[in-house]
């Protein structure tokens, strides 16, 4: 059991959701969750944190400094901290991203080699490369594209994407930073001996999740229908087809607690994990999930055209990890946008604003 564990993006969607699972797994640990608040919505997870007992420290990745002077000796890093938007850095400077998402990896990395301490990376199916993902063999239905089982590329099959899908290829500014990040990582464990874990996630949601139309889909897509806002399709058409898995973060939870708990077993590997396609989702059937769950009816627009890095489907194939560990997703989509909802209506007040846009 970690005397220490150091959650960086602590205050964030999943960095407080995996604080407050891990104070609770390990009541004896101390959780220092380190944020700088950047993202709108975080600062409502403080009192949350508070309440746990978890020590929240007010610093940025992206500064050494803000590293070296943390409250406690930390034996164990869980790096959350990121910009997560695949549309970063395409309308500006990806300086943010870069420095947030691969430098602050790299301080990460530097703060575990001086003390000593275990890292587990939060990484991403971003990593995969955008052109190969959508030169993937699917057929479409009426309300969703599904994968066929004969596929162009290795790693490729009716049940997702595994860790064997090649890496070749340009991903988007942010799948850079995280695959960079991976590449170190593993440079770190060899160089220094160090106890790492990579676990490329595929899309996470949940309660606490503050979506935007670029990051957060679900929570974003039941918000609308919550507070009746306009939606739009975008890409591919603009039918709505395009599919993702879904992770309830209360799985991601239970993953990284089995791993903390287990160190020794996980250490060196990387895994991919995901709502698989028990978990996958079109828009279209995300929409009538959404006007199931709520009653609500909106106006929900078409623009064809399709963004930089987004891909028409994508599902994880996470049989390398649930034959490892036995881990497997437990909630299905209608179980997330559920649990969504139940967040919305007892938060109503201060989310409106919060998740406007």
């Amino acid at each position: 059991m970690p005397n220490c564990i150091l959650v960086t993006g602590g205050a964030g969607f999943v960095g407080s959701s995996l604080a407050l699972a891990l104070k609770d797994r390990f009541p004896a640990s101390i959780i220092l969750a380190l944020d700088n608040l950047h993202r709108r919505g975080s600062e409502l997870n403080l009192a949350r944190l508070a309440a746990a007992g978890i020590h929240f420290v007010h610093g940025d990745i992206r500064s050494p400094g803000d590293l070296e002077n943390l409250p406690e000796r930390c034996d164990l890093i869980i790096q959350c901290s990121a910009e997560p938007s695949a549309q970063a850095g395409y309308h500006g400077s990806p300086d943010y991203l870069i420095q947030t998402n691969l430098m602050g990896c790299f301080h990460g990395l530097e703060l575990a080699r001086r003390t000593g301490a275990d890292f587990i990376f939060l990484s991403t199916s971003r990593v995969f490369p955008v052109e190969k993902l959508r030169a993937l063999s699917f057929r479409e239905e009426e309300t969703k594209f599904v994968l066929n089982d004969q596929q162009p590329f290795p790693g490729a099959s009716g049940s997702g994407i595994s860790e064997n899908f090649p890496l070749d290829g340009a991903r988007s500014l942010y799948g850079m930073t995280k695959l960079a990040s991976e590449l170190m990582i593993t440079e770190y464990a060899a160089a220094y001996g160090m106890r790492c874990i990579i676990n490329r996630c595929g899309a996470i949601a949940g309660p606490w999740q503050m979506g935007k139309t670029d990051q957060g889909v679900a929570t974003y897509w039941m918000a609308a229908h919550y507070f009746r806002r306009e939606l739009s399709y975008i890409g591919f058409g603009g039918k709505g087809q395009q599919v993702r898995d879904l992770l309830h973060v209360d799985d991601l939870a239970g993953l990284i607690g089995e791993q903390v708990s287990n160190l020794d077993r996980y250490s060196g590997k990387l895994f991919n994990l995901g709502g698989g396609v028990a978990g996958s989702v079109s828009l279209r059937e995300l929409t009538a999930l959404c006007q199931h769950i709520t009653g609500n009816t909106i106006p929900i627009g078409m623009c064809p055209a399709t963004r930089p890095a987004d891909v028409p489907i994508y599902i994880t194939d996470h049989r390398c990890l649930t034959e490892f560990s036995g881990w497997r997703p437990s909630r299905t989509p209608s179980h997330i946008l559920g649990d969504i909802y139940q967040w919305l209506q007892e938060n109503e007040t201060v989310l409106r604003t919060c998740l406007a846009g």
